[in-house]
């Protein structure tokens, strides 16, 4: 007993210097992460996590090449032109190609915005200039530009150049400029930017010359990069565009960190209270949790947004599923008469398959959604698929070795760890049929509502600006205004600038905030609202944030949906199939996915929620989630087809498991609901947005888990049953026909 306190009291200490010490660096990734604004206003981080533009402020565009199929070397040419001008606004500024024609600008930090987007799409000049600064040649005479290696024949050292090529009126010019210019520099110049400033040796006539003295390869290659790019005729038009104010960023911050400790403060108490010492356990493995993600996130460059931080805390609420699966099946076997020792062993190897099973077919939702997902849902994606491998390896291993750690210490009677008895099975198939009505009400309610919006409002939907086009302008006023007043004092400033009078407002609940829905707005127009609403108003320019996209993304979006949701429910119906080895499992697990993603986009018609790029984060989430919990209900149905034998009938194994996982559907749904609940109370408007429709998803999942998946399954499972029970009559009355006929045949 003694050598047993010794091991747990070292246990426990060296879980306690783990914890501290994740927790220390935990918390310094987070201070870091902190937003600081410098003298000059531009706000920049120290370092720790890597904050999208929703979060840290900035500008994030997206171009697309006005040239039908513009080839590989001009998207190169104008990638590294666009990066070099950003590096003038910030040092983390990166462009990327997206696709074959477009490219991708994100500038964190920046304060003036409408002036980057002014500038960014302007074709650069490239012009030579003699030594009295006159423009000799244009860019547009530059044929082509290439880097060239050479090796020196007496010193063996490799050169560098630029080999130029002009077009035929730019090498006559050419020609002329080097006559006139024996023996003195014409300078290469980029945006105001001098790159070269060779001297002309002798007039040169074959529309070919080269720049020399450069020190590499690299160097040669950006500065032909340049040239060429001075003398493309590809342009750019903007596509979308995203501006968000470093405040509000600041804010989104703040508040959801304090959400986040709050619903996990609760979530703790909750599983101490409920389930004890075990409870507690799990509380110190959450803790470790946080730690471990906070730094995986910095660790990884994982870029942060205001969806990625909801797929946190909702990450936070799921991790508590796993230890809930667990410590029932503790509570079950100590209720079966076993050893609390004993009873910790077999409930965590009971529930493993259910854990396993459960976090990957999320981690299959998780995977299609960065697949197909835009930037911040790609960073949604990721946080909710590293939260669910940190879940699963914090409750199989550290809430398991915390669990013997207590054990050891002492913590033996089975008081500690609660006692269930087994149950009479509630009759849940009983109310099958009344189940099966209101899921057809609600779903058709939705088709109603889809109706009733395309007559009102054009759309099916209230969609956003990612679906639809346009442009909204959110403004956070000085006081709280009402309808009236925005519909008397905002709206006509809005319409003298928009010269439409297709404006629609949206009152933010709880909050100053007003959302401006226009017509796509150009970079002057936005401009002017905001000083209008400055002037008129006197709100804080900084707190006034736009975005906009076209609607040829829109289409794409809206494919790209309703494929993400295709693709995995796919995938998931699949692997419940083979892990299952039954048909019936997968389909019955697929219908009721379906039949939640239904429910939900029905809330979002009836509702009028916005419907935009983050409904595919929160559809596909939803259906992970929902899906954890129909698998446990599978899992114990298939161990109690075992367990219960050929005698039993399939309506009382049905209802046994059910009864059996109730108490766990529920609690896990129940700290699920309140992280987001919390996150919806306190989060900024963007993050609002995204909890409203996932708590409704959190109902509707944990309903159809519970009423509908084990019924449907079990109305397939008796159809088959009967239908087998008529071949086999058949078949038997067959062979009886066919034994009586060969008798009176003789």
């Amino acid at each position: 007993m003694k050598s047993n306190k010794g091991k747990g009291l070292i246990g426990l200490l060296g879980l306690l210097v783990v914890l501290g010490i994740f927790g220390f660096f935990g918390y310094d990734t987070l201070q870091k992460s902190k937003l600081v604004t410098d003298e000059n206003g531009v706000t920049s981080q120290n370092g720790g996590i890597k904050l999208g533009l929703d979060l840290a402020g900035g500008v994030s565009i997206t171009y697309q090449a006005k040239e039908e199929n513009p080839s590989a070397e001009d998207m190169s040419d104008t990638q590294y032109k666009l990066q070099q001008r950003v590096q003038n606004y910030s040092s983390e500024a990166e462009v990327y190609q997206e696709g074959g024609n477009r490219i991708n600008v994100d500038i964190p930090g920046v304060t003036d915005a409408n002036k980057i987007l002014e500038e960014l799409g302007k074709p650069g000049s490239l012009q030579f200039y003699d030594e009295n600064w006159n423009v000799v040649l244009e860019g547009t005479d530059v044929a082509s530009a290439k880097a060239v290696i050479y090796k020196d024949q007496q010193t063996g050292n490799n050169n560098y150049e630029v080999a130029l090529t002009f077009t035929d009126e730019g090498t006559k010019k050419f020609a002329d400029v080097t006559a006139a210019n024996v023996g003195k520099k014409i300078a290469i110049v980029y945006d105001n930017v001098m790159y070269s400033n060779p001297t002309v040796q002798q007039a040169i006539t074959g529309g070919q010359a080269s720049i020399s003295g450069m020190t590499s390869y690299e160097e040669a290659e950006n500065l032909a990069s340049t040239i060429r790019i001075g003398s493309l005729s590809l342009e750019l038009e903007e596509l979308r565009s995203n501006v968000v104010g470093a405040k509000l960023g600041q804010e989104a911050i703040t508040t959801s960190l304090k959400a986040g400790a709050i619903g996990f403060g609760i979530v703790c108490v909750f599983m101490i209270v409920v389930y004890l010492i075990p409870g507690l356990a799990a509380s110190l493995a959450l803790c470790l949790y946080v730690a471990l993600m906070l730094i995986l996130l910095a660790a990884f460059e994982v870029t942060l947004t205001l969806p990625g931080i909801a797929g946190i805390i909702l990450s936070i609420g799921m991790a508590v599923d796993a230890n809930v699966i667990i410590f029932t099946r503790i509570k079950e076997e100590i209720g079966l008469g076993k050893t609390v020792h004993s009873a910790i062993k077999t409930g965590f190897a009971k529930a493993l398959s259910a854990i396993v099973d459960g976090n990957v077919t999320t981690l299959i939702a998780a995977a299609v959604l960065y697949w197909r997902g835009s930037g911040t849902v790609k960073g949604f994606a990721t946080t909710l698929a590293l939260g669910i491998v940190l879940s699963m390896f914090t409750a199989l291993f550290v809430t398991k070795f915390t669990l013997n750690t207590l054990y050891n210490l002492g913590f033996q009677d089975q008081k500690f760890y609660g006692i269930r008895k087994e149950k009479k099975a509630l009759n849940f198939l009983g109310k099958r049929n009344i189940c099966f009505i209101i899921s057809a009400v609600m779903i058709l309610a939705g088709v109603a509502g889809m109706v009733m919006n395309k007559s009102s409002i054009g759309n099916a939907f209230n969609y956003s600006l990612d679906f639809q086009g346009g442009t909204s302008t959110s403004v956070t006023f000085n006081e709280d205004m009402s309808l009236e007043r925005i519909s008397s004092e905002v709206v006509p400033v809005v319409e003298s600038i928009t010269n439409s009078a297709d404006t629609q407002t949206q009152k933010v609940a709880g909050t100053n905030e007003v959302i401006i829905k226009t017509r796509t707005l150009s970079v002057e127009e936005r401009q002017a609202l905001d000083e209008a609403l400055v002037e008129n108003f006197g709100v804080d320019e900084s707190k006034i944030t736009a975005e906009s996209i076209s609607g040829a993304v829109s289409a794409e979006m809206k494919r790209d949906a309703v494929m993400a949701t295709a693709i995995a429910t796919v995938f998931m119906l699949l692997y419940i199939w083979v892990r299952f080895k039954d048909i019936r499992f997968a389909a019955s697990a697929v219908l009721a996915l379906v039949h939640d993603v239904l429910v939900v986009v029905a809330c979002y018609a009836l509702a009028k929620w916005s419907v935009g790029s983050t409904a595919i984060a929160c559809l596909l989430t939803i259906v992970g989630y929902s899906i954890n919990a129909t698998i446990v209900i599978f899992d114990r149905i298939r161990e109690n087809i075992k367990l219960m034998g050929p005698k039993a009938s399939t309506a009382d194994i049905v209802n046994t498991s059910i009864t059996q996982t109730f108490t766990r559907s529920i609690n896990t749904s129940l700290t699920t609901f309140v992280m987001v609940f919390v996150l919806f109370i306190m989060g900024v408007s963007s993050i609002r947005e995204f909890a409203l429709p996932l708590m409704a998803g959190i109902i509707c999942g944990t309903y159809s888990s519970v009423c509908l998946t084990g019924a449907m399954w079990y109305v397939m499972t008796t159809k088959k049953q009967k239908k087998d029970a008529v071949e086999k009559q058949a078949k038997k009355d067959a062979e009886k026909a066919a034994k009586e006929a060969k008798k009176s045949g003789k």
